[in-house]
């Protein structure tokens, strides 16, 4: 070996020790997190009991410092589309790593972003191009962007309850108060009824609309678009020269047992579609804005507007690998025909209890993007309780659920909205029927001890202080 190899060699190993640094401070976590990022999530994961460690995961589990298995119904919000550290996937991030490929010049074209898009459009036939970004906001601002240059008009329609991300292009179309509020002046968009066609034919009557975009199914409340509504809306769309934006960040690549949500009405096609979370394999950010050829050629439309739209990690190779590897396992492990039916076997049984416990209101959703919805009880002893909490913070009752789900029964799982009684269920589409068996068998010794007025009730009694107390 030369001098200079030996320096070379020396210097790439350095004195950084990952390892040797996660076993120094990676006690130190919450204390990090309440000191340099944001203070309210160490908080708030303290009142309800989540401040737990833990130390590794592989695909629908993670363990804790303990040793202690636990089921991940959250999917990091849907990120871990193929659980924690899919082999393939982890191989393909070594590869590409051990390639040492040019990536990020910006002044070639690398194979792999357009194998990925080239993969992806096989999924998607009526589409024609791919914009690759690092986020769902990003897909979505995407997607803003090149509907309002494509149609040359200003205002984008969104419904009621939508979520389609925290950036400011994303947040004018985000249907909740809570996230809007003190971020004004935001882009000139309209809310409408998600499934109200009236009210979608009266905003495009002003003529300039340059859009609707639409979750397929909403992920704040599991709230799907009534049956017919997106062919219906496609057609007024079109009948106005507006496109159809369908927001599959969360619903797409396989999550409601299709393809895309889209694609359980039969001849909708949207004009724009956004994907992301679980196109990352768990790994690598990534988004994409997927639309038609004509929309990307008005917007590239000349050498001077070659960037108009770019992103300095958009494309790049470890991204691109990820994206690969998921499509990969997906086609070869028949993941969407899996989630159908796994999803049908959560759902059925789910929806069985909705006649054993009067707090249990509804289970809705397609494949595994469920939500269960709770609500006022008949009997005057829980409907007392009920009152209680819904008097101080309209949610709470769901919140009891989702800790001893987790304290008890190591069941990670989240309330779907703000102010909502509905918890979501999005777990990684790899699980099994035993996962299946092991959530439905908590869940119910968690509302046998809701109706029996068992310890659940205490902790509601805490989450009402709390509550009165952040007032």
């Amino acid at each position: 070996m030369t001098t200079a190899e030996s320096a070379s060699d020396s210097s790439q190993t350095g004195d950084f020790d990952l390892g040797a640094l996660l076993a120094e401070r990676g006690a130190e976590r919450y204390e990090l997190h309440s000191r340099y990022l944001n203070h309210q999530l160490p908080r708030m994961l303290h009142t309800i009991g989540f401040d737990r460690v833990y130390e590794r995961a592989e695909g629908a589990h993670f363990w804790d410092a303990d040793g202690n298995d636990h089921l991940d119904m959250l999917a990091g919000f849907g990120v871990m589309g193929l659980g924690r550290h899919h082999p393939v996937v982890r191989k393909a991030l070594h590869d590409v790593l051990d390639a040492s490929l040019a990536d990020l010049t910006r002044f070639d074209c690398q194979p792999l972003p357009g194998l990925l898009a080239e993969r992806l459009l096989a999924h998607s036939p009526h589409l024609d191009r791919v914009f690759f970004g690092n986020s769902g906001t990003e897909a979505v601002e995407g997607a803003l962007k090149f509907a309002r240059y494509a149609t040359g008009r200003p205002r984008v329609l969104y419904c009621d309850h939508a979520f389609h991300g925290l950036t400011t292009g994303s947040l004018s179309v985000n249907g909740e108060a809570g996230f809007r509020n003190g971020f004004a002046p935001l882009l000139p968009d309209t809310a409408v009824p998600l499934g109200d066609l009236d009210a979608l034919a009266r905003e495009l009557r002003r003529g300039d609309v340059a859009a609707l975009i639409v979750e397929p199914i909403q992920g704040k409340g599991v709230h799907a678009a009534p049956p017919g509504y997106l062919r219906a809306a496609q057609e007024l769309l079109r009948r106005h020269k507006a496109l159809l934006i369908a927001d599959e960040v969360q619903t797409g690549l396989g999550r409601t047992g299709d393809f895309y949500a889209y694609q359980h009405e039969e001849g909708v096609e949207p004009d724009l579609v956004c994907v992301a979370k679980a196109l990352s394999g768990g790994y690598v950010p990534v988004g994409a804005t997927i639309g038609r050829d004509w929309i990307f050629k008005k917007v590239f439309s000349s050498m001077d507007r070659v960037l108009v739209h770019s992103a300095s990690f958009g494309a790049n190779a470890q991204a691109m690998a990820a994206g690969l590897a998921v499509l990969s396992v997906m086609e070869n492990e028949r993941i969407v025909a899996r989630v159908r039916a796994t999803g049908e076997l959560l759902r059925s049984r789910l929806t069985a209890l909705v006649d054993t416990y009067e707090l249990l209101a509804d289970v809705r959703g397609r494949g595994l993007m469920i939500g269960i919805e709770f609500g006022r009880p008949r009997s005057l002893r829980l409907r007392s309780r009920w009152t209680m909490l819904q008097a101080a913070r309209r949610g709470l009752f769901a919140q009891m659920v989702v800790v001893p789900l987790l304290q008890r029964h190591r069941i990670l799982t989240q309330v779907s909205g703000d102010h909502m009684e509905v918890i979501k269920l999005i777990p990684p589409l790899i699980i099994d029927e035993a996962d299946v068996e092991r959530f439905v068998d908590a869940f119910t010794a968690v509302m046998d001890d809701a109706h029996d007025g068992g310890l659940i009730w205490e902790f509601g009694r805490t989450l009402v202080k709390q509550a009165v107390a952040d007032r």
